[in-house]
């Protein structure tokens, strides 16, 4: 062995202990002042839009690579280069490349499928659409299930003088509730599945919640849509899609292609593996890495065969992903110091909310839970949120599948269902409202938005804590 070869182990075993420990970023050492750049990524995301809109169109991205420079900069010169470069990679490895490469490839997919013909937005065709969603969301998850649907449904109405509620309650319906009963449907309970919490828990647990949420949700859509259809000049005089093709699909190759995609995350929950590459501290098993390859392949075979009919009927481009990769990229940076704050628990900056999910007596209390976990999925990252509350009721998942079963119940629901309160509680919201503004569609403001989230869903959650969690 050569000296540059000696000196090159000597330095990594030098670093190493210094890997592990920037690996595990104490929490309760932080000060609540890290969190400003998270917050003021969420707060550009709201208020930059509305003031101005133009420039936010044309630079959102240098607003967002700012804000994690912000927290870059000033971690790197608290903590030193090696647990920055730590805490990166992790938030990197472990989170945003495997949510970007699924998102992407289930945009890329659905994105490729396109209904053919044109349908009318009547009342009963929209309810319709939006159960279909609800129903698909479980098994192509809310992302694949928004993409598929949400072009459509915005042809279908387009000659009609008020879509922007057609829109919301795709998201509230399709984008987030419907994703409850497996795993596949939203990340937070394929996080649970990888767990240990069984691939149909959540069906017999959560069947009922929602078959409440949406079924509530459908039938006051239905009322404020017949509303709407029947006022006066609601339709245009002429359709801007005319009827000149019988309904059918193009690209439905990629209905196989989603099942491929289906396929490689179920595997990669299933399938237990000894091989694991450590990148600075972080563990990427193989199975992980066969999911993420897989579907990167998945999103260039869909590319590659995909006919340019079914792209440009539905007018496919990057924006809306781009967007999304831009946006949680900042997030998913600067909620690093907001994550190790919440883990820290009750000995932390943020111990009030910990310790407001239990009971005098020490048991768990699931209404706290549900109301705790759903608040902050609402703004922070949902799956990373559901990962501290799992945890914190103990992190065994036999333990939370029956004798707990009702706090693991109310952690769930709270991630999936809240995840509507706000444009950033869940990716697939974000894409939608960019597309639907692509396509014309006044969506609201981010207060806007909120303003029909909390009038709508929060008194429904209200009453599902009554009704399941008191």
């Amino acid at each position: 062995m050569n000296k540059k070869s000696v000196q090159a182990l000597a330095l990594a075993g030098a670093l190493l202990p210094g890997l592990a420990r920037a690996a595990d970023l104490d929490g309760a050492q932080l000060s609540v002042l890290w969190g400003v750049p998270f917050a003021g990524v969420l707060l550009s995301i709201a208020m930059i839009p509305l003031m101005a809109p133009l420039f936010w169109h044309h630079h959102f991205g240098k607003v967002a690579a700012a804000w994690g420079l912000a927290f870059l900069v000033p971690f790197a010169i608290a903590f030193g280069p090696a647990a920055t470069g730590v805490a990166v990679v992790h938030a990197a490895f472990a989170e945003y490349i495997p949510f970007i490469i699924l998102l992407t490839a289930l945009f890329t997919v659905a994105g490729g499928i396109f209904v053919r013909g044109n349908l009318h937005g009547s009342p009963l065709l929209n309810t319709g659409l939006l159960a279909m969603g609800a129903f698909l969301a479980s098994f192509m998850g809310t992302t694949g299930a928004s993409m598929l649907l949400i072009r459509p449904l915005i042809r279908a109405n387009d000659n009609r003088k008020h879509q922007v509620h057609v829109v919301v309650f795709f998201i509230f319906i399709v984008s987030n509730a419907g994703g409850a009963l497996t795993p596949l449907g939203d990340p937070p309970l394929f996080l649970g599945f990888l767990k240990g919490v069984d691939f149909f828990w959540t069906v017999t647990h959560l069947w009922s919640h929602t078959l409440f949420i949406v079924g509530v949700l459908l039938a006051l859509f239905y009322a404020i849509d017949w509303w709407c259809y029947h006022r006066r000049e609601e339709t245009r005089p002429e359709d801007p899609t005319p009827d000149t093709q019988r309904l059918g699909f193009d690209g439905s190759v990629n209905f196989a292609l989603l099942g491929v995609v289906v396929f490689l995350v179920l595997l990669s929950g299933l399938w237990k593996s000894s091989v694991v590459i450590n990148i600075a501290g972080t563990d990427v098993g193989l199975p992980g890495i066969v999911r993420d390859i897989g579907l990167i392949v998945v999103t260039l075979v869909s590319l590659k065969i995909t006919p340019a009919s079914a792209h440009d009927g539905n007018q496919f481009g990057w924006g809306p992903m781009q967007e999304v990769a831009k946006l949680f990229a900042a997030i998913f940076l600067t909620i690093i110091p907001v994550i190790a704050m919440l883990k820290a628990g009750v000995n932390g900056p943020f111990g009030a909310v910990v310790g407001a999910v239990t009971n005098a007596d020490g048991t768990p209390n699931p209404a706290m839970y549900f109301w705790a976990t759903g608040v902050l999925s609402s703004f922070l990252d949902n799956a990373p949120t559901y990962l501290v509350f799992f945890n914190t009721a103990g992190g065994d998942p036999q333990t939370l599948m029956t004798t707990m079963a009702s706090t693991l119940v109310a952690i769930s629901a709270g991630a999936v269902f809240m995840g509507a309160n706000t444009y950033i509680g869940n990716a697939p919201n974000l894409m939608v409202k960019a597309i639907a503004e692509d396509r014309g569609v006044k969506m609201p403001s981010f207060f806007g938005y909120m303003a029909w989230s909390f009038g709508i869903l929060v008194p429904l959650f209200a009453l599902m804590t009554w009704l399941w969690f008191i």
